[in-house]
């Protein structure tokens, strides 16, 4: 075994790694772009290197910076998580060499397996069942408008090079192949670095099941069981369970002997992951990742094993830990994906501090892994994943069960994230009874994105009493600091001469106005919501929520400000409210007026229209890449596009102003 291991990663995969590496006795050595210098990976390692500025081509992805920093620190191992370069075939043989151990496949491996269309090849050779589709090397529009019409409507197109959903699109009608055939390579170039495509037959519903395999270099093989990953959302895995409801033992045993076939084909070594798409009876390849895959966690808690262990291990030259007689399923583990993006703005990641965070530690069958922490920030360079949670046991319903009170004591505040979305999947009925497919999200999407959009009463309840308690104390700490400390000027609360005391409250969600006033009455607190009067008390609890009274309920809330932002956190339940501001406009109103701002930092990487054109409702107008996908913003209304503010290549902030359409 080595003594030192580099982790070519950050976030929760490098913690990860450190987790096990510590634990074998081995010393664990970080790197960092500029972006990530107080990130925990680096603050827990025993060494950490900068290696670039913010960008991941400028850090993460040099290799030559990575093998420099590996060198320095006496790092006889690298190990290159998920994503950046885990399946990069130069990078593998770079280390090798320069003497060091990739903890990973060979490259030839990596490299067989990293372009689809010569992957399917391999895979077909092998007897690995395939769907229909044109995986050749012919890429000119023409030759694939061709295939496209022997594969038949509707199809996927794919990019070649890559995964995690970039690069791939839809096609329903011969009409729109070239415009989905265009946008599929703009992101695969983005993400890849090469716009290789593929078509497929489209399978509008299958069920995504993934086997997970392991190669040493003594000729042991085994595969750990399956996951189902169908609960996605634009081609991204959001649930992951393990092993696969209702998966027949014939079916497991087939498929099982299919990813080890894929495997033998390319003389693999380490883990490995090989994804197929499930059609009624039928089961067919569609790509083998080269590493170890986001959702291992739930192998790991049916099987017992630690898979980076075992990577490590088989890195190291050791022989796997198991026969796949002696790897047995223990339970059912389900893995949510917790991510700052908004799903009712069509999941667009949310950058921003992460003012509070918090899990349930300690609950059982309970594991999280992240890689933030309260304070950090989540950047627009990177994946906006927050956390992993993880539930296991002894039966589907019990880990089920779990999971939902693990995430209803999950606490984020300071951006938008899935977690109310994920609640609302892992309560649907047919989550619950098992009956998933990959098209279930995009299907039940008005129901799962409906629970999140509209602000409970008693949520704008917490956020007025709370402001009252802050506007207390900053009256406090005022009258403290000046010369009168028992002038009425410092009262707060709302005092009106020969009118009854009150202290009126505006706050904006979205486009949605939310008003309430606080009374001073004789007896106590009143609070005048939309609903009515009521009622109200509030105390602050030891752990820092308020606890709040609303006549006869009570419930307890924490409540968070930054700048004019109110964040209330309730039963893993996040609300963003904005103070009304009176010398500022009211949410909406860019859009009402024809301004076309920024939902996000990013990069403009294509502007489709110029200043006087005619626009009709819904027309692309400019193309925003951020967090490695690429968005596309629209006219709001029919109109002329009066003024653009950006070009191409122009780097932007949130909300800032693109173009403005006036109505003609």
């Amino acid at each position: 075994m080595f003594e030192t291991v580099l982790i070519a990663n950050r976030g929760e995969i490098a913690r990860r790694v450190m987790r096990t590496a510590r634990r074998l006795g081995l010393r664990c050595v970080a790197v960092y772009s500029e972006a990530d210098g107080g990130a925990a990976h680096v603050a827990e390692a025993d060494a950490a290197y900068c290696i670039g500025p913010p960008p991941a081509a400028e850090s993460y992805l040099r290799a030559e910076a990575i093998l420099e920093a590996a060198k320095a620190a006496g790092a006889e191992a690298i190990h290159p998580g998920y994503g950046f370069l885990s399946e990069n075939a130069a990078f593998a043989e770079a280390c090798a060499r320069a003497g060091i151990v990739f903890v990973g496949p060979p490259a030839a491996a990596i490299r067989a397996m990293g372009s689809k269309s010569e992957a399917k090849a391999l895979m077909q050779q092998a007897g690995v069942p395939l769907v229909p589709g044109y995986h050749g090397l012919e890429q000119t529009a023409d030759a694939l408008v061709a295939e496209a019409h022997k594969v038949g409507y509707p199809l996927m197109i794919k990019a070649s090079a890559g995964g995690g959903g970039k690069g791939m699109r839809v096609v329903q009608r011969q009409e729109e192949f070239l415009e989905g055939l265009q946008a599929a390579r703009r992101e695969a170039k983005s993400a890849f670095g090469d716009e290789k495509v593929l078509l497929e037959r489209y399978l509008a519903a299958p069920r995504h099941i993934e086997m997970q395999i392991f190669r040493d270099d003594h000729g042991n093989a085994v595969h750990l069981f399956e996951r189902d990953c169908s609960s996605q959302r634009r081609h991204q895995k959001v649930v992951e369970e393990a092993p696969a409801p209702g998966f027949g033992a014939a079916m497991r045993q087939a498929m099982g002997a299919a990813a080890l076939s894929a495997a033998e084909a390319i003389d693999y070594r380490g883990a490995g992951t090989v994804e197929f798409l499930v059609d009624g009876d039928g089961f067919y390849f569609m790509e083998m990742n080269t590493r170890l895959q986001v959702e291992h966690p739930v192998t790991e808690m049916i099987t017992g094993f630690d898979l980076v262990e075992w990577q490590l291990r088989v890195a190291a030259g050791e022989a796997l830990p198991a026969s796949q007689d002696d790897i047995l399923a223990n339970g059912h583990a389900i893995e949510a994906r917790l991510y700052a993006e908004d799903p009712a703005a069509g999941f667009l990641p949310s950058t921003g501090r992460l003012l509070h965070l918090a899990f349930p530690e300690g609950a059982e069958g309970i594991r999280v892994d992240s890689g933030v922490r309260s304070g950090d920030s989540v950047s627009v360079f990177y994946d906006p994943m927050i956390a992993k949670v993880v539930a296991w046991g002894p039966d589907r319903t019990t880990a089920l069960s779990r999971l939902q009170r693990a995430l209803a004591r999950t606490e984020v505040a300071g951006v938008v994230t899935n977690l109310g979305f994920l609640q609302a999947v892992l309560s649907h009925t047919r989550f619950a009874a098992g009956v998933v497919d990959t098209a279930f999200i995009d299907q039940q999407r008005a129901v799962l994105v409906a629970a999140e959009e509209d602000v409970p009463e008693f949520v704008l309840a917490a956020a007025a009493l709370a402001e009252m308690a802050w506007r207390r104390e900053d009256a406090r700490r005022a009258a403290a600091a000046s010369g009168d400390p028992h002038s009425p000027w410092q009262l707060s609360n709302g005092w009106r001469l020969n009118a009854e005391t009150h202290s009126d409250l505006t706050f904006l969600s979205g486009e949605e106005i939310l008003e309430a006033t606080v009374h001073f009455a004789r007896d106590g607190l009143r609070l005048a919501l939309p609903g009515g009067q009521v009622a109200a008390a509030a105390e602050p609890l030891p752990d820092g929520r308020l606890a709040v009274r609303l006549g006869d309920a009570g419930f307890a809330a924490r409540v968070l400000r930054q700048g004019l932002d109110r964040w209330v956190v309730v039963e893993g339940a996040s609300y963003r409210l904005t103070l009304g501001d009176p010398f500022k406009g009211l949410a909406g109103e860019a859009a009402a007026s024809g301004r076309i701002v920024a939902p996000m930092p990013g990069k403009v990487t294509a502007v489709l229209v110029q200043a006087g054109d005619a626009v009709a409702e819904g027309l692309p107008l400019l193309r925003l890449e951020a967090m490695k996908m690429e968005h596309t913003l629209t006219a709001p209304h029919d109109g002329v596009v009066e003024a653009l503010g950006c070009a191409v290549g122009d780097l932007v902030e949130e909300g800032t102003e693109l173009a403005v359409v006036v109505h003609s």
